[in-house]
């Protein structure tokens, strides 16, 4: 699973290329060959997007597609290369981070979808303008609340519904607490991206409206703040104890003493052997459900001389039937289609047994906010901030009000 959420690709060059961006055709007339550059396979399922090309072929003869594909650490670079030079594929993989820079400079063609109804509704605005689509969603994962049922049982506690809230969790996780038995009620990491969805949850917002400022240091920023460090040393760990090293929390539900566990769902391999019952639900609100997803998608170039077979191609690889029964049959992310009936297999996987909760979550997600420079710098710092407030170093107030003062002068608010 890629968590394709925190590079920023550099747009030099790219608003220049933009505006030189002659209009294409509304069709193609005749057989044409499409240029398609991507990450999604990479290191894995070369084999399964060349069955999804192989069926697009078939159903359009007179479309042929040159597939190139590369790691996502080098992919970033060589993007922003072929855009500056003029030479970028027809179609190519984008991440929600960079969605808004390309969108704004002209890189993306506006697209006219043929069934909008095909996707999760709250993935395609994701990647929509003023009612346009720019960018079809290619698949995504997002983050639950997973529970050890043998826990909940053993303190006579209900387990968690999709309409939980976080007073719901914080009752649970302390009666599930037992520090002298090394049993914890709840773990949540402390963390950018942990606080934008709690933040999301409370009915609050990370930015300002034209992105130039941050907008958290609120009450209802600082509750959600509140919200996640408070559970350091009282339901959840403390740094001493572990908490924030590599793997920690999810070898401490693995190992039966974890009650409940924010992450996501590339995590469902990693504890599908465990001895006891577990389930997950959709992580509880405040104000609202907010659930953090993680998304990749699929642009057309501006520039491209075959849009029209180009969106075709996009569509196909985003919404077919072919796309989705591969991916459920490889693990391959998930498809972000609406209909659920076809998502019947992957519900039927086994544990979790509540796997529509995946699903559920779309219902209400928080995306990561996103600025035009100083991306990494905005998360390192939120992250830093937090942590110092988690240590007792700063009070929860004293860690935002640093952390407002050094995000704005990172993004020239």
């Amino acid at each position: 699973m890629k968590r394709n959420v925190i590079a920023t690709v550099g747009m030099l060059g790219i608003a220049a290329l933009a505006l030189s961006a002659c209009a294409a055709p509304a069709a193609d007339e005749g057989p044409v060959t499409i240029t398609y550059t991507n990450f999604i396979s990479n290191d894995g399922n070369e084999d399964n997007l060349q069955t999804i090309v192989d069926a697009f072929e078939k159903e359009n003869p007179d479309i042929t597609v040159e597939v190139t594909t590369l790691p996502y650490g080098d992919y970033g670079t060589a993007l922003q290369t072929d855009l500056a030079a003029g030479t970028v594929s027809d179609v190519f993989d984008i991440e929600f981070s960079n969605y808004a820079s390309y969108q704004a400079n002209g890189v993306l063609a506006p697209l006219t979808v043929a069934n909008p109804e095909a996707y999760r509704q709250s993935l395609l605005e994701a990647y929509s303008t003023d009612g346009t689509s720019y960018a079809l969603p290619s698949s995504f994962s997002d983050v639950v609340l997973y529970y050890n049922a043998d826990l909940f049982d053993a303190a006579g506690v209900d387990y968690p519904t999709n309409d939980w809230t976080w007073a719901d969790e914080k009752a649970a996780a302390e009666k599930l607490t037992n520090q002298a038995a090394g049993v914890w009620g709840d773990h949540q990491p402390i963390s950018f991206y942990e606080y934008y969805k709690a933040l999301a949850q409370n009915g609050g917002q990370f930015l300002n409206a034209d992105k130039t400022a941050v907008a958290f240091n609120t009450p209802e920023g600082l509750a959600a703040a509140e919200w996640l460090v408070n559970k350091s040393g009282t339901v959840m760990p403390t740094i001493e104890q572990g908490q924030g090293t590599p793997d920690f929390d999810t070898n401490l539900f693995k190992d039966g003493k974890l009650a409940m566990l924010h992450t996501g769902i590339w995590v469902f391999g990693a504890v599908a052997d465990v001895p006891f019952n577990w389930n997950i639900a959709v992580e509880p609100g405040n104000t609202v459900q907010a659930s953090a997803v993680f998304s990749n998608a699929i642009g057309v170039s501006a520039t491209s001389e075959h849009i029209a077979a180009a969106t075709k191609w996009a569509e196909f690889l985003t919404s077919s039937d072919t796309m989705v029964q591969t991916r459920l049959d490889a693990g391959w992310e998930l498809p972000p289609i609406s209909d659920e009936a076809q998502l019947a297999s992957y519900l039927d996987k086994g544990a979790p047994a509540n796997r529509k909760a995946v699903f559920d979550s779309l219902d209400g997600i928080a995306l990561p906010p996103v600025v035009a420079a100083g991306q990494a710098e905005m998360q390192d710092i939120m992250g830093q901030e937090l942590v110092e407030a988690q240590a007792g170093r700063k009070t929860v107030q004293e860690a935002l009000n640093s952390a407002e003062e050094r995000i704005n002068a990172v993004i020239g608010g």
